[in-house]
């Protein structure tokens, strides 16, 4: 019989304590990775349909092979295996302002650690990606000013609701052009959201990028018995 509930990791960071938690669902009849930050949860494995969508609406609208492309946020896993999968992808850099998840993944302790680890084509930065973004530099610490065809975030709760106030500078008429900056030519920015489509936050990205749409994303919540949506925002140069 599986275990109903195991905490697998815990670590105190400065920006509350971090547990990686594994349970077994009944409703659903299945094992449940979840992480939460102090009070706050913030993924589950039952709800991965818009982490996946992510990285397939950021990846689709990209023309050509040999793509290069900046996670931020690596969580679970999820968005940066579905990059993986698509076979024009030659780099993928996922950063992570939280090492303690990065290590999660290195010692095998969630579903797609193996995957992550080992394709050659991943590399797992620990770094500041909202810092990493403000800094001409970006994200590549072998290759300084390197540009990307997509940037894909999942890290904030959504534009509105911050993990953190020194977020907050990211969204802003100022800040979206500093992530522009590290783009290709017809490169793709997408966002992840918990909340509705914001409109004063499309018509913000309109200001930076010249094509930009917000998608819902819907998916079955077992847990509510209903179907649930997230947001994926999706901007390109």
């Amino acid at each position: 019989m599986p275990r109903r509930f195991e905490e697998l990791a815990f670590h105190p960071t400065p920006m509350g304590d971090l547990s990686l938690r594994r349970r077994h669902d009944p409703t659903v009849d299945v094992e449940v990775y979840e992480v939460k930050l102090g009070d706050e949860f913030l993924m589950s494995s039952l709800f991965t349909a818009a982490e996946v969508a992510l990285a397939r609406l950021g990846l689709a609208p990209l023309p050509g092979t040999a793509l290069d492309v900046v996670v931020g946020g690596l969580g679970l896993g999820y968005t940066a295996d579905t990059v993986l999968a698509d076979p024009r992808v030659s780099s993928l850099l996922v950063v992570d302002a939280l090492n303690e998840v990065i290590t999660w993944h290195r010692d095998g302790l969630l579903p797609f650690a193996a995957a992550l680890h080992t394709d050659a084509r991943c590399r797992l930065i620990h770094g500041d990606f909202f810092a990493l973004t403000a800094e001409p530099a970006g994200y590549d610490p072998d290759v300084p000013g390197r540009l990307v065809h997509a940037i894909l975030v999942d890290i904030d709760h959504s534009p509105r609701h911050l993990l953190h106030p020194q977020h907050a500078a990211f969204y802003t008429a100022d800040g979206l052009p500093r992530l522009a900056r590290h783009l290709h030519p017809s490169g793709v920015f997408a966002l992840w959201s918990n909340d509705p489509p914001d409109q004063p936050f499309v018509d913000l990205l309109g200001t930076v990028f010249p094509t930009v749409r917000a998608e819902v994303v819907e998916f079955a919540n077992p847990l509510q018995r209903r179907t649930s949506t997230n947001t994926v925002y999706v901007a390109q140069i």
